[in-house]
């Protein structure tokens, strides 16, 4: 009878039992990066700046790794807690009912993970969110209301390769700030969570400089963003800085010529505009892309491929053999690399300066590149009388949304903004952007506009403006898919990085990061069509401009 009363309590209570959960290493790390991380923008004292939080973290490191359960890391937490002093209610810290807020990019759910921490921790964390610090935050500047800059971030000298503590405070700087302040978190191909998860071992086992700065680049990488980056003469001197003297697009997992940094030194080696190269060292190019994918930061394939290019033919030694095809003929060649300073390239050498013309046909020309913010109503009105104008934006441009102004009867928005809430962070509001203005007599022309994959940024957030003229028409191929402004900040000891800040989207909120502009017309460079010295691109639209006339 005893043990059936026992069996019923056990089975009908309404409490729930808490059971103790053995941690390994890994999650413990993990508890520490994301617990850390919260209360530093979360936390009112901390968040204030009354902590030195670097050196809170380094110090609770070693409790932290001696807990062997749940319940023996929580009392850890809580007694943290503690020292920090009391959190007052706060009054402001309701979500302003005036904004929109996205919340796919905002997820908290770990702080209620019961296989890690107690019932008591996780209602003190929610207690923290939801009377959070609202003052002046000590680690971000907020301007023009929009923007989260990192700041007062403590230096490190000679931080190459600092202890084990050091390189897991490291991660967890970085890893929260994507957590906290990248707007497109949630696009990225793998979980953020799981991104800390694989990466603390990385930079907790790296052995030598070289391998934790890998490590570091690795872990930019993972954010699927062209604006990401890192500077590091460890990653430079790891791939090597002799180059090849000839620039290269890759089609159909071949590496094409495209031109050359320095004439003679390509007649030297025999290279010339066409060449086809399949193999270098003995490895497909396919090979190639393929190792160094993880290391290189891009938001789709076009823009990994563009920026992993001088990694296909960069390296450390004099010299390297390829194979190549030359109009049907196949050969083996050996080829001279070169300190690129001593290559002596002048990219703007090759550029006009010519900011806009008239082809034949009564067509504009607008070469983007050249455009200065000066320059963005000046232009359009100076080919206003042309029956078709062509905004070449493959590559940068310093114009503005505002270009379009002339284009369109009124004022129209050809973008979404997410913009990051300080004060509640990890959350994002929306707003919009527009272009236009009261305009009786706006362009009546075509209006066509080239991309590629040096389509970014701010190139991409022009695009999407001159889209909202009545006659527009896209024509390339997949742009860098990185909108928005660049966030830069510093991993510990110095070395930049950066990512995109602001999220842009089409005024339907269909994203623009990652998958890049809408296109209407695909248009690919071909190998024949380099061999030839043509711009396929700007060809497909003086027909359409022909065919629509």
């Amino acid at each position: 009878m005893k043990h059936f009363l026992l069996t019923t309590l056990f089975v009908f209570s309404p409490i729930t039992v808490f059971s103790q959960q053995n941690l390994v290493e890994t999650q413990k790390i993990e508890t520490l990066s994301k617990v850390w991380g919260f209360l530093k923008y979360y936390h009112p004292e901390v968040a204030a700046g009354k902590y030195n939080w670097d050196e809170q973290f380094i110090d609770i490191l070693p409790e932290i790794r001696k807990t062997e359960n749940n319940e023996q890391l929580s009392r850890v937490y809580l007694a943290w807690l503690d020292r920090l002093g009391s959190v007052k209610p706060c009054k402001k810290c309701n979500p302003n009912p005036d904004k929109e807020y996205f919340d796919k990019n905002f997820d908290l759910s770990w702080t209620r993970d019961s296989t890690l921490f107690t019932k008591e921790l996780s209602s003190r964390l929610k207690y923290i969110e939801d009377n959070r610090f609202q003052g002046k935050p000590y680690y971000l500047k907020s301007y023009n209301a929009i923007k989260a800059r990192i700041v007062n971030e403590p230096e490190y000298d000679n931080f190459e390769y600092p202890d084990g503590k050091y390189r897991l405070l490291a991660l967890a700087k970085y890893w929260n700030v994507v957590e906290y302040f990248f707007p497109y978190k949630y696009m990225a191909d793998q979980d953020w969570n799981e991104v800390l998860t694989e990466m603390i071992p990385k930079f907790s086992d790296a052995k030598g400089a070289t391998e934790y700065h890998l490590a570091m680049l690795e872990l930019v990488a993972k954010t699927d963003d062209t604006h990401a980056s890192l500077s590091s003469d460890y990653v430079s001197g790891f791939f090597g800085n002799k180059w090849i003297p000839a620039a290269l697009k890759i089609i159909e997992d071949k590496a094409i010529i495209t031109g050359f940094y320095n004439d003679s030194l390509a007649k030297v080696n025999d290279l010339r505009v066409g060449d086809v190269i399949l193999k270098i060292d003995g490895k497909k190019i396919s090979e190639i892309l393929s190792e160094n994918f993880k290391y290189v930061p891009g938001s789709n394939a076009a823009s990994k491929i563009r920026n992993t290019l001088f990694k296909i033919v960069v390296g450390k030694s004099d010299s390297l053999n390829i194979y190549l095809e030359r109009n049907g003929n196949f050969q083996n060649k050996k080829i001279a690399r070169y300190n690129f300073g001593t290559l002596n390239y002048k990219r703007d050498k090759e550029k006009s300066e010519e900011k806009w013309k008239i082809l034949e046909g009564n067509i504009g020309y607008i070469r983007m590149e050249n455009i200065q913010i000066k320059d963005n109503l000046k232009v359009v009105e100076a080919l206003f009388n042309c029956s078709a104008i062509i905004f070449d934006i493959r590559g940068y441009t310093l114009a503005t949304g505002q270009m379009a102004n002339n284009l369109i009867p009124a004022k129209k928005a050809y973008a979404n903004l997410l913009y990051p809430d300080v004060k509640y962070p990890g959350k994002y509001y929306w707003g919009k952007a527009e272009t236009g203005s009261n305009n009786s007599k706006p362009y009546s022309g075509l209006v066509v506009i080239l991309v590629n994959e040096y389509t970014q940024s701010r190139a991409e957030y022009v695009a999407m403006s001159l889209q909202t003229a009545e006659k527009s028409v896209t024509i390339g191929s997949q742009t860098a898919g990185a909108d928005g402004n660049v966030n830069p900040f510093e991993f510990l000891g110095g070395y930049k990085t950066q990512i995109s800040g602001l999220g842009i989207y089409y005024p339907d909120r269909t994203p623009a990061q990652r998958k890049g502009v809408k296109i209407d017309i695909e248009v690919k460079p071909t190998i024949q069509g380099i061999r030839e010295g043509r711009d396929e691109v700007l060809e497909r639209a003086l027909e359409y401009i022909k065919n629509r006339m």
